[in-house]
């Protein structure tokens, strides 16, 4: 009796809270539309915004082109600010600021200054530069700043970002490389049964690489 009682009432209820609708967006329509207006250019904005950087992103690497030929020719100081006609690195990372090709830049920018001894310059756009989900260039990146700290002599530093990338990298193909690298700067440190773990690091875990094959003497030097 009281389902049916309740199915009866139904759309007179329904009526009274469309009434209590109204009543509410009439009283509250300037908040409303307010809101409303936020959320169409923000919904507007983003798609906006998204084919705006589809097109940048074309752009950006139709300009970063000519910049990696001149980084292949040894032509730094051109691929770093181009050659009055086309774009270099520097220019393509602030013109197109917030591309994967701008981002790429900065990598190229960070490695064509350490070509050319601008170690501070270097490191700025090599930790500017945003590493991405891969094991090969992304490594390669964090290991050349490991070096150019290095190179500064922090030596510390330098090490541990060398780690870092031989483990984001986790390969036969770089990650002994770096090992191999901080190894040989905890020697020069005189922290040697610190290189020897790292060297047998390469032995054990990275045995299919070429750098296994001749490890032990690192091993043999290390612990005389």
């Amino acid at each position: 009796m009281a389902k049916k009682e309740q199915k009866i009432d139904e759309p007179i209820a329904l009526d009274v809270q469309l009434n209590k609708s109204e009543a509410f967006i009439e009283k509250n329509w300037k908040k409303i539309a307010a809101i409303l207006g936020v959320v169409i250019v923000v919904v507007t904005g983003f798609y906006i915004y998204k084919n705006l950087m589809a097109e940048k992103e074309v752009e950006a690497q139709k300009a970063i082109a000519i910049a990696q030929v001149a980084f292949a020719q040894e032509q730094y100081e051109q691929a770093l600010n181009g050659d009055g006609n086309s774009f270099g690195f520097i220019r393509i990372i602030n013109e197109y600021s917030g591309t994967k090709t701008a981002n790429i830049a900065k990598l190229y920018a960070g490695l064509s200054y350490a070509k050319v001894d601008s170690v501070d310059e270097a490191i700025k756009f090599l930790e500017d530069f945003s590493v991405q989900d891969d094991d090969i260039v992304s490594p390669a990146a964090i290991a050349a700043l490991g070096n150019l700290y290095i190179q500064k002599g922090d030596n510390e530093k330098g090490i541990k970002t060398l780690l870092e990338a031989a483990n984001k990298a986790d390969n036969d193909a770089v990650s002994p490389v770096f090992l191999l690298q901080a190894g040989q700067v905890y020697e020069s440190m005189n922290q040697n049964d610190k290189a020897v773990e790292l060297y047998n690091k390469i032995k054990n875990v990275y045995f299919r690489s070429p750098i296994s094959q001749d490890i032990d003497k690192y091993i043999e030097r290390a612990t005389k």
